[in-house]
């Protein structure tokens, strides 16, 4: 399964290791994602989903159903 916050849409990044020599590679940079069950009330009934842990904090901070309806309305949510 891809790497992507269903959520935020944050996704794997790619950037350069940089040594002391300045010898550049290329590198990933992952979301920090975890695997979480929310308690949707409108329905009763409990979702799973792959999301970030920023995406969990404002889950905390505004509630599930708010922060669903937000994602929704800015295009990044993916279910």
């Amino acid at each position: 399964m891809a790497k992507v916050c269903q959520l935020t849409g944050k996704r794997t990044r790619v950037g350069n290791n940089v040594s002391h020599a300045n010898n550049k590679t290329k590198r990933k940079f992952y979301p920090n994602l975890q695997t979480k069950k929310f308690f949707l009330e409108s329905e009763g009934v409990w979702v799973r989903m792959k999301v970030s842990a920023k995406a969990i904090r404002t889950i905390n901070k505004n509630g599930f159903e708010k922060t669903l309806i937000a994602s929704a309305r800015k295009g990044t949510l993916s279910v």
